[in-house]
């Protein structure tokens, strides 16, 4: 099986901490050269200097904030000129918890900004590269919500489906030349954001952390929490040549949660 991507740049966005990051370091280890996108300089010096690198790869980072979608454009169309991009990871934080009744417009606003805005923007700067060299990954970090709908999640719902289906789309006008579009489900696994829906649960009902965590793990059948590392197998597997002919799909990485086929 061909996991090989010496030769292959990939651009990692939220890549200073948890999937993101995860995912940047795999696809290293598969010989792409990396480009991080994050706003925190530190942090990403801080990732670059980590990630593993041969003579074929060089690592970079851009400093964009997704509150931003017109700077981020600028700043990737700028370094695209001269570093091609062969695989874009899109991925940024989620949206704010809660009810969707009791969401603000702005909040939905805000949220369809970062996340289908950014990703269109990203898209539309590295898909003519794709198309002249004939081969292209495009996969998007989104949610097991796309398939079923999560408690207390409203706004972050509502986008990611926006995000699933618009990534399907792209599926059909981008699969002819050699460019493949998915999206990589994550549920529970141990990241920053999955840190702060537990304690918020746990203070809304009353509960300790561990409290939560345990009710959380007796809901999924591999009986244990996932790790940003078990996401990031899935978007490697899918940037790799080995994933040719997988185009259009949607992976739960869940350890069996989501109910729903």
């Amino acid at each position: 099986m061909n996991l090989d991507l010496t030769g292959k740049r990939a651009l990692v966005c939220g890549s200073t901490q948890g999937i993101g990051k995860a995912s940047a370091m795999e696809l290293a280890l598969l010989g792409a050269s990396i480009t991080l996108v994050a706003r925190n300089e530190d942090k990403l010096k801080e990732v670059v200097s980590h990630l593993p690198a041969d003579d074929t790869e060089s690592h970079h980072y851009i400093v964009a904030d997704f509150n931003s979608p017109e700077d981020l454009e600028a700043k990737v169309a700028e370094y695209a000129k001269k570093n091609p991009i062969d695989i874009l990871i899109n991925n940024t934080g989620g949206p704010q918890a809660g009810q969707a009744i009791e969401a603000n417009p702005d909040d939905y606003t805000r949220a369809f900004s970062q996340h289908l805005i950014c990703n269109q923007l990203l898209t539309q700067l590295v898909v003519p590269n794709m198309k002249q060299a004939g081969w292209g990954r495009i996969i998007n970090i989104i949610s097991t919500s796309v398939k079923t709908p999560l408690k207390g999640l409203g706004v972050s719902n509502t986008i990611r489906a926006a995000v699933a289906n618009w990534a399907k789309t792209l599926s059909f006008e981008l699969g002819g030349y050699g460019i493949t579009v998915n999206n990589v489900l994550p549920s529970t696994s141990m990241t920053g954001r999955l840190e702060a829906l537990i304690k918020g649960r746990a203070e809304k009902e009353g509960k300790t952390s561990a409290q939560i965590q345990e009710e959380m793990i007796k809901e999924i059948p591999a009986g244990k929490i996932g790790t940003p590392e078990d996401v990031a197998a899935a978007v490697a597997f899918l940037a790799s040549p080995a994933a040719n002919y997988i185009n259009g799909i949607n992976i739960p990485v869940d350890g069996g949660k989501t109910a729903s086929l």
